[in-house]
């Protein structure tokens, strides 16, 4: 009888610790680092997760390749990238990838003889140029 109440302290009593370090483990604060597209987006989740949990989140703004090489080295909880790794960079890391955020592309040229304003890439064009369909500027879908 003595043997089992020992035991069955003994189990309660480690149940009880790794119960307790789960939870402080879950506590800390988060750390991520990466691409400087997201962070202005992952700065106000951080301060609605801190005010909802008491958990901080800390982001390193330092650019995809960082952030990849960050995540993978496990120096950070989670690694941000613009693009997104292929399947043999993922192979065997026990890493996951989704994902978080999107933007716009914004097309910026200058153009001799083409003043602000008088050049409109209309949605179907504009993906044209991105296909490759499109590849010189006397192209007569831009022209029109």
């Amino acid at each position: 009888m003595r043997h089992f109440i020992r035991s069955a302290a003994v189990a309660i009593a480690m149940a009880a610790a790794s119960t307790f370090s789960i939870v402080a483990a879950m506590a800390a604060d988060i750390s991520g680092a990466g691409a400087t597209f997201p962070y202005p987006i992952y700065a106000k989740w951080a301060d609605a997760y801190k005010k909802e949990t008491g958990i901080g989140l800390n982001y390193q703004s330092i650019g995809s390749g960082g952030g990849i090489k960050q995540i993978k080295a496990k120096t950070v909880t989670f690694g941000a990238s613009d693009a997104p790794l292929k399947g043999d960079e993922l192979d065997g890391t026990g890493l996951a990838q989704f994902p978080m955020v999107m933007g716009g592309i914004v097309p910026v040229v200058n153009l001799e003889g083409v003043k602000p304003g008088e050049l409109v890439l209309d949605g179907p064009t504009l993906a044209d140029i991105f296909l490759g369909k499109i590849t010189s500027w006397d192209d007569p879908a831009i022209k029109k």
